[in-house]
């Protein structure tokens, strides 16, 4: 009998990498995809419509999800708002993300086979903020560390939070990283500019995505690859730091060098997220997805997919693409120029420290970069890591919280049971419920205290476990930061109806 897999986001890069993926399987899986009823989506699924179940609909709405959901085996959210459209809409990134999450773990659990359904959360990298050099190394159960202003990693952080203590029987989270796809080529917008130039990336391809999302829903994969996190990358040839993605990038659509076309001070030195990844391996240990495709050969590739006019671009002298590029780096609120020409303090100081560490940056000639060192450090999750979680007692509880500047509340706990939430209490003596899982495996704490606004000072001084990566990079900060919740207003109105953008 066929497995009945919903997938959500289905029309999204990665979400129609999946849906490829499942078309040479369509003999052992049965597809249902969501989408939301537009023109485009409809000229994209033309060619499968009669190959797939496509359930017209918004996954804000949960009558739409319910009806997608009906009869899964497994589902798969892919799903959502997603950056750079995040910048500018936070508060409906915030709103869309986690009504879409809500809406898919209320359907699930309204199944009369609940227990048996499979559901894939995906997750994202940039729930564990910058990992600059030193602690350029991570891995999941790492602190919950959300950039300053990513108003998407917190509605994933949210999102994630939701699907593991919703009392779903078999859940997983797959946190993505950067997912290199052809279009990436193409775009132009003032993120281009909101990385670290040695910041760093495990770069996953958007095949290996695709196929790490089919490849869980095969009946080879081992029980004990549900109810965990984990980190999809493709592997040590994917490490690179944003410089030399920049160089690959560049080359692929046949520009210069970044010292030819752009300049130094357009790149934040901090404030992103990224890392490359300790335990990325331990997904593909269990999905086998990788194709191991060297990544300038992988480059090549994108190119080949690109409209032949790309590469006019070699025609073009390094100072026109210049001044071509310079309009990202000083558009309107967004671009890293228009901060220090506006004298943007609070934008200013959470993505270069201050006023005068910009003025301190080095011209090109002088900048380190240099290939972050591959020598892995490991941070402190504050237990003993060495017993499996079916080992887990309150004691373990007490010395994780107490690393984490608070207390395990619960007085008893049944050994090995990482599921049912604990009471918690953080430095800040808000009470909250978590499972074990959630705190020891996910690196979540206290929801009160999750941005906006960013505490991450305070915080820092009384949570060890945290401190770890807030401290390398704004201890020596010449003034508090402070960053108040009024960020949120002035930047968009949320009074259109919810929306997926796949």
């Amino acid at each position: 009998m066929k497995k009945r897999v919903f997938i959500t986001g289905a029309t999204g890069h990665m979400g129609w990498a999946t849906v490829q993926e499942f078309m040479s399987r369509l003999d052992r899986f049965d597809i249902t995809v969501l989408a939301r009823d537009s023109k485009k989506n409809r000229k994209l699924l033309a060619p499968i419509q009669d190959k797939i179940r496509i359930v017209w609909g918004n996954l804000a709405k949960y009558e739409d999800v319910l009806r997608a959901t009906e009869g899964a085996d497994y589902v798969l959210h892919i799903g959502g708002l997603v950056s750079p459209k995040t910048d500018y809409f936070p508060n409906r990134t915030r709103n869309v993300n986690i009504t879409a999450a809500n809406n898919v773990v209320k359907a699930v659990l309204a199944q009369p086979n609940a227990d048996d359904i499979r559901v894939c959360y995906v997750g994202t990298v940039a729930q564990t903020s910058d990992r600059n050099e030193p602690i350029h190394w991570g891995r999941t159960g790492d602190p919950i560390c959300i950039s300053v202003y990513d108003h998407y990693a917190i509605s994933k952080t949210v999102a994630e939070r939701i699907f593991v203590e919703s009392g779903i029987k078999h859940w997983v989270s797959l946190r993505q990283s950067g997912i290199l796809y052809a279009d990436i080529l193409k775009n132009y917008d003032p993120i281009m500019f909101h990385v670290p130039l040695r910041g760093v990336l495990e770069w996953a391809t958007v095949e290996d995505s695709g196929r790490a999302m089919a490849n869980l829903c095969e009946d080879w994969v081992s029980p004990d690859f549900w109810n965990r996190f984990y980190n999809i990358g493709s592997g040590p040839e994917y490490r690179l730091s944003n410089y030399e993605f920049e160089c690959k990038l560049l080359k692929a659509i046949s520009c210069p060098r970044p010292e030819k076309i752009f300049n130094p001070e357009w790149f934040v030195t901090r404030n992103f997220h990224g890392q490359w990844y300790a335990d990325s391996q331990v997904l593909e240990d269990f999905l086998h997805f990788r194709a191991n495709v060297p990544v300038d050969e992988y480059f090549k590739q994108m190119k080949r997919q690109l409209p032949w006019f790309f590469s006019l671009a070699c025609l073009a002298p390094a100072p026109i693409l210049k001044l071509a590029m310079r309009p990202m780096a000083y558009k309107k609120k967004w671009g890293t120029q228009w901060w220090i020409k506006n004298n943007d303090t609070q934008r200013i100081a959470a993505y270069y420290g201050s006023l005068e560490k910009y003025k301190a940056i080095k011209p090109w000639a002088e900048q380190d970069l240099s290939h972050p060192s591959e020598e892995a450090i490991i941070l402190d999750h504050g237990y003993d890591e060495t017993k499996s979680r079916d080992e887990w007692t309150i004691e373990d509880m007490r010395q994780a919280a107490e690393f984490r500047g608070g207390k395990c509340l619960s007085e008893s706990m049944t050994k090995g049971d990482w599921r049912t939430p604990l009471e918690w209490e953080c430095q800040f003596g808000h009470r909250f419920k978590a499972s074990p899982v959630l705190v020891l495996l996910g690196g979540h704490w206290c929801p009160e205290c999750l941005p906006a606004p960013w505490n991450y000072d305070e915080i820092a001084k009384g949570n060890p476990f945290f401190a770890q990566v807030w401290e390398p990079f704004h201890k020596n900060d010449p003034q508090p930061n402070f960053y108040p919740e009024s960020i949120l207003q002035g930047w968009e109105g949320d009074d259109r109806e919810l929306r997926i953008e796949s």
